[in-house]
């Protein structure tokens, strides 16, 4: 049985949320609403982005509690994609560094949802 997995965030503006998904990822969503939208990201992984005032049950967190990694190849892509993504308006709370696992830094949406650009160590 063939399945195609996604990851839901839950945001203000749903809008607001796409326009800035599709200047970081430089695509458009595949589907788009209002109060929904929906990207697929290089590996296949859907991440969508749901209006956060029409979700049943309400949710009850708010952005920031986990991380959506995006892996790169290499150290140099780490710090390239931070300049890419910091050219196109996204907010930085870890500019780039070498942690224990490799090089790494976050970024935040407009929610505060963290999005983590990584390349592992060669020994891992």
């Amino acid at each position: 049985m063939a399945s195609k997995n996604n990851i839901l965030l839950y945001v203000a503006d749903a809008s607001a949320s796409a326009a800035f998904y599709a200047t970081l990822l430089g695509t458009p969503p595949v589907e788009a609403s209002p109060t929904f939208a929906m990207f697929i990201l290089p590996s296949g992984l859907g991440l969508g982005l749901w209006g956060r005032s029409g979700v049943k049950p309400v949710p009850v967190a708010a952005g920031g509690g986990c991380e959506i990694g995006f892996k790169v190849d290499a150290p140099e892509a780490v710090d390239a994609r931070h300049a890419e993504w910091l050219a196109r308006g996204a907010a930085i709370a870890l500019p780039p560094i070498d942690l224990e696992f490799g090089r790494s830094f976050v970024a935040l949406d407009p929610d505060g949802h963290r999005l983590r650009v990584y390349a592992l160590n060669e020994e891992m």
